[in-house]
């Protein structure tokens, strides 16, 4: 499978938690063998210095790997930046905790939240850096818009030269609908069965193989987040990537879980999420 690599944009507010996403992303930019843009974020000018500093040594080590580059600075809220300068340009955006007090994350929620919503390109969220990418953790849910992480996640695999292992968690029935019955019903044979979610787990399975990846798939039954981050926790994997329709701001996260967010907060390790189909 050919990857066109997408340009990075590697962002910073100049907190400390950001340095990992700093450093795995010139890792991972040089692995792909892609250019970035580092984006210095002045969220006040009491961070001013601090931002600069960590630009500079990341602009450093890019040049020393060889990696294209160019440096930018714009003012504002994390999340809001980022979101002006990933419509502005088709970017993978690489990025880590903002660092924010406990306070702010319990009024306004956790930085990730906000950039998943207000960022459309795919994300790559690094609290800790994982290097090498050798095992890589596919959750599906088994539904169409589960097509674009699938294959964003190939085409890393492929260049990485990484083993991919789908996941999918078979949920408890909670309302009575005959799609939902059937899946739990046959949750124990389940690839046997012609469903929406079984067609295209085997696609991707399919999609893998062919790209000559190592690709096999787990299958888990109860609570997704719980699940997922049982497997994490098991397979000792190094990136974990999702699929992820919903807007952080959406009516549904006030009685339904936001899987995606969850897991990312959670793991603590690299998590790819993308909400549209292509990185081109």
């Amino acid at each position: 499978m050919k990857m066109q690599a997408p340009r990075i944009l590697l962002a910073t507010n100049g907190s400390e938690t950001t340095i990992p996403a700093l450093e795995y992303g010139t890792w991972f930019a040089g692995m792909l063998n892609t250019s970035v843009d580092v984006l210095g974020i002045i969220e006040s000018e009491t961070m001013r210095s601090q931002v600069e500093r960590l630009v500079e040594e990341t602009r450093q080590r890019l040049e020393a790997q060889g990696v294209p580059h160019q440096v930018l600075f714009d003012k504002g809220r994390g999340s809001v930046v980022i979101a002006r300068h990933t419509c502005e340009q088709e970017y993978l955006t690489v990025v880590g905790p903002l660092g924010r007090p406990a306070w702010r994350r319990v009024l306004r929620g956790r930085s990730f939240r906000r950039i998943m919503a207000r960022t459309a390109s795919p994300i790559l969220y690094v609290p800790q850096k994982r290097i090498p990418l050798e095992k890589i953790l596919l959750c599906m849910g088994g539904l169409e818009y589960a097509e674009a992480i699938a294959q964003i996640t190939f085409q890393i695999a492929a260049i990485a030269k990484a083993r991919v292992t789908i996941l999918h968690v078979i949920e408890p029935v909670t309302l009575n609908y005959p799609l939902a019955q059937k899946v739990h019903t046959h949750r124990d044979n389940l690839m046997q069965i012609d469903t929406p979610q079984t067609r295209n787990l085997k696609a991707a399975l399919n999609d893998g193989r062919q790209a000559g990846i190592i690709t096999d798939l787990r299958l888990r039954d109860g609570n997704p987040v719980t699940e997922i981050e049982e497997e994490v926790r098991t397979g000792d994997y190094d990136m974990i990537a999702l699929g992820s329709p919903y807007s952080a701001h959406s009516l549904r996260q006030m009685y339904m879980p936001n899987v995606t967010a969850e897991v990312a907060e959670a793991v603590n390790r690299p998590v790819l999420v993308a909400r549209r189909k292509t990185l081109n």
